[in-house]
Order: structure tokens, then sequence, then C-alpha cells
């Protein structure tokens, strides 16, 4: 297993460095954090999951994803984990498996976390990661956020979820509306308030004994393949809105 953690906190990079490392051919787990976020399913109508005005006014990106599932909100209190590798015949691409090594390495920092119904983590009757996956022929990517010190009250701004609901508008991508769940924060669950920063180094940390390597460095044409991409694609209007 290959660990990289992304040099950059915007949402557009880092789902393009996600699409970069599925059309490769290692298997990798990428750590990132982002700024203040919104970042939509591929099929989710924008319009009815984002309080858009919210999110404009207080500088709140709005991206989206290459995978299915619901919006999700990201801040630098969230740390947020992508497996990418090739699909292994004989096993569903959607069992939910790539949670377990998260799960082992959670209960190593004292986080006794318990895989939801949903491919979620939950812990004391509310959820800590939700999680989406992207397959093509060959290939397939699971990632997940985790809330460890998440301003709750601006993602639930963010997200619309104090309002009445906004109905959909535009084509397709109106079908597939986000299943709100009650949500908390890890921080609280560890006997020392530990800040979102150092455990999230202390994660990469653990994420390295548990596959017995060191993190990887990137290489310059993949910095610069990966920013081109996100121009292109998740930067772009188009895909965005």
């Amino acid at each position: 297993m290959i660990v990289l953690s992304s040099p950059y906190d915007h949402p557009a990079w880092n789902l393009a460095a996600e699409q970069y490392l599925l059309q490769g051919g290692d298997e990798c787990l990428l750590l990132y954090v982002n700024g203040p976020s919104v970042v939509l399913g591929r099929n989710q109508d924008r319009g009815s999951e984002v309080d858009e005005a919210w999110c404009a006014a207080h500088a709140v990106t709005v991206v989206r994803r290459m995978s299915g599932g619901g919006a999700v909100y990201h801040d630098q209190g969230n740390l947020n984990y992508c497996f990418v590798g090739n699909r292994q015949a004989g096993r569903s691409s959607l069992d939910g498996s790539f949670l377990t090594p998260v799960i082992e390495i959670l209960a190593s920092l004292g986080l006794p976390v318990s895989r939801g119904e949903r491919k979620d983590l939950w812990i004391d009757g509310a959820k800590v990661s939700g999680t989406a996956t992207h397959v093509t022929k060959t290939r397939e990517l699971h990632h997940g956020t985790l809330l460890y010190d998440t301003d709750l009250e601006a993602l639930h701004r963010a997200l619309g979820l104090d309002s009445q609901p906004r109905p959909a508008v535009g084509g397709c991508r109106c079908k597939v509306p986000s299943v709100p769940s009650p949500v908390t924060n890890l921080r609280q669950y560890l006997p020392e308030k530990v800040a979102a920063k150092e455990f999230f180094n202390i994660f990469v940390q653990a994420c390295c004994r548990y596959w017995q390597t060191q993190p990887a460095a990137w290489e310059a044409p993949a910095l610069e393949a990966i920013g081109h991409l996100a121009r292109e694609r998740y930067l772009s209007e188009s895909w965005n809105r």
C-alpha cells in the first residue's frame, strides 16, 4: 500500500488527485484535508443539497466528485481518506471491506467505531464517517470523511439541514438526495483533546504502521497532471453546476 498525504487543502485538487490515482495501477491510500467546502455526489442536484447563499457568504467552496452518494461538508477538522486499487475477482467492490483497516487503525488510537448499514462509521449512536465508491472495469475507489473536530453548526448550515427542504431543480442530477444522519466529532472521545492537525499526523503514522511502510513523496509530473485535471474538470462550471 502506498500512503500519500496531499500537499494542498483545495477540494478540486484533491478530487483530481483521487481520479489521477484511479487511472494508475498502484494500491494507494490518499489522505487529505480540505478547506471549508461542500462536496456533492456525482448525481445530486446542487440546488436542493446546498444552501448556496450561506456558502457564498461564508466562503465555502462547492464542488462535485465523480462518485455517487450524498453531499458532505469538509473543513480543517475533517480528515478524508481514499483507497484506490485493482478490482479483485470473486469479491464485490461494494462489500465495504475497505473500512476494516480504518476501523482497526482508529481502534489502535482508542476510538472504538463500528460499521453501519450504509458503509459508514458510527460511535455512540452518531455517524463520524460517510463513504462513497466509484468503480471502473478494472479499478475501484472508496473514499470517506472522518469527522474529528469539524464545525458541526457550519455543516448543518452549509447543507441546509436546519431549513425547509428545497425543491430539486435541473435534470438528471436530482435523483439521489442525501440521507441525513446524526453526526458527532471523534475528538471528544479521546482522553487527551489532541488538536486536529496533530491527530491527522498521528493517523498518518498509524496508517504507515498498519501497512509497514513510510509516507510516499509526490513526483513533479504527478503534481502537474493533477493540477491540470483539477483546472479542466473539478474547477469547471459545467462540472460543478
